[in-house]
């Protein structure tokens, strides 16, 4: 089969992942072999070839919101051909003292997908089969993609940050997940006043009902009673907490953060102002937000990319030359 593989972690060029011939996965118990049908490209991935995550393997095949059909290893829940979609979260030991609390995204030996195993730049794929979903009929292949992680991770963010119908909620960064983000608010009947660089993401924000859009360092007009954050800096959580009202949360959605600078606690953090870090997600976070999606009819904004082009897919995705998702297309 092809694929894009990654050997040497290093800023993103137009030769980070190779594209090779490579053997197809072999099946093994309790898995299924899936045809890729498309894998959104997610920033994780970005953090992954450019080491920004330390390597666990030699090489890897990245991607991990793998919309794929079974191709073997079928079960009577999974017939041959149907259409299931595979999370950044691929196994979990479910024995640690985390799993057994119902808290397996922070799981003491998990199996990400796309870093510790092979993930979906490629035409094929392996899952464990208790770690795919079934997709709604509702979701076609393009527009579930970026859906698996981007949009799972962003509902887990809402989560995580403690949103109420009808509150008051910051959106940090512009990017994939938050363009998710706001259409469940919305369905919350939540106000959203989103901060971003970018005058293009600013126009997507408002053109899909921000009530205030601002650019990355100015302050929503009004206190916020919670915020999610989509950047990797350090900076952008501070100008969220400076927005928030006493009691609220600001929800950290990012897998590496550059640095937290100096801030005065009196005036950001006292009062019960909390922030809280986003880690992973849990099958019932994927289940539960597959359903919203379905049920509002998500349809993210998505460019395509051939599978060959999978330099090109994260070169966009690190340059904001792109608005909404890219997914890549086997």
């Amino acid at each position: 089969m092809r694929a894009a593989v990654l050997t040497s972690p290093k800023p993103i060029t137009g030769r980070s992942l190779e594209l090779r011939d490579v053997p197809r996965p072999q099946l093994s118990p309790n898995h299924l072999l899936l045809r890729v049908r498309a894998c959104g490209v997610c920033r994780t991935d970005l953090h992954i070839v450019e080491g920004e995550l330390t390597p666990v393997q030699p090489s890897v095949i990245p991607g991990h919101q793998i919309v794929g059909e079974v191709a073997d290893g079928a079960t009577a829940e999974l017939p041959l051909g149907a259409r299931v979609g595979v999370c950044w979260l691929g196994g979990t030991d479910g024995t640690c003292p985390y799993c057994r609390r119902g808290l397996e995204n922070l799981c003491d030996a998990p199996t990400f997908t796309g870093y510790s195993v092979n993930g979906g730049y490629a035409e094929f794929a392996l899952a464990r089969t208790d770690f795919v979903f079934p997709l709604p009929p509702a979701l076609d292949d393009f527009h579930a993609a970026p859906l698996l992680c981007a949009g799972i991770i962003g509902f887990r963010s809402l989560r995580v940050a403690g949103v109420q119908p009808g509150d008051r909620v910051g959106l940090f960064g512009f990017g994939a997940s938050a363009h998710l983000t706001i259409a469940v608010l919305h369905s919350w009947k939540c106000e959203v006043y989103v901060s971003t660089r970018g005058e293009s993401h600013r126009s997507l924000a408002a053109s899909l009902g921000a009530a205030w859009v601002g650019a990355e360092r100015d302050k929503p007009p009004l206190p916020l009673d919670c915020a999610v954050t989509f950047a990797p800096s350090g900076d952008v959580v501070i100008a969220a907490l400076s927005s928030l009202r006493k009691g609220g949360i600001v929800a950290i959605n990012a897998i590496h953060l550059d640095r937290i600078p100096q801030f005065d606690y009196d005036s950001l953090l006292w009062g019960e102002r909390q922030l809280r870090s986003v880690a992973n997600m849990t099958r019932a976070d994927a289940r539960d937000f597959l359903r919203i999606a379905a049920e509002i009819g998500l349809r993210p904004q998505v460019t395509a990319f051939p599978l060959d082009e999978a330099n090109e897919a994260l070169q966009a995705l690190k340059s904001d030359s792109i608005d909404g998702a890219a997914v890549i297309i086997p």
